[in-house]
């Protein structure tokens, strides 16, 4: 199986999008790409263009929500690195067998319509990983 494409994006917890943003547009000049609620997550995200990557900014819409309950315990900061692959559900199928921990087995629907699934942190010692397949 090929490698990863490239890092998708990384993925940031925040209490407030609209507080953080200025200081990746204002600060760093980073260019906004635009802002979408995923509600399989429970989550608006916005996501800023750096090359030929992404860094998404995750809110929590729900006390409910993984991100909420990832920054009861971690605060705010990194939460995931997402890679863009070509074929995530024979991917998932292909770790599932080397015995790699998912917490997805099949994807789900993410923002801008992709296929994304997560692996479980302790396949990669603490780093939560996102396969990201997106429509052509």
């Amino acid at each position: 199986m090929k490698a990863p494409n490239k890092i998708a994006h990384i993925g940031i917890a925040v209490k407030s999008i609209e507080e953080t943003l200025p200081f990746y547009t204002e600060q760093l000049g980073l260019t906004l790409l635009g802002m979408e609620e995923v509600p399989s997550e429970q989550v608006k995200v916005a996501f800023l263009e750096i090359g030929e990557s992404r860094i998404e900014l995750l809110e929590p819409l729900s006390v409910e929500s993984p991100i909420a309950k990832f920054m009861e315990k971690r605060g705010e900061g990194i939460h995931h690195i997402a890679l863009d692959v070509d074929n995530v559900e024979e991917r998932l199928e292909r770790l599932k067998e080397n015995g790699i921990p998912l917490i997805h087995e099949k994807p789900k629907e993410g923002a801008h319509n992709a296929q994304i699934a997560f692996l479980h942190p302790k396949a990669a010692k603490g780093v939560l990983v996102e396969l990201c397949q997106y429509p052509h």
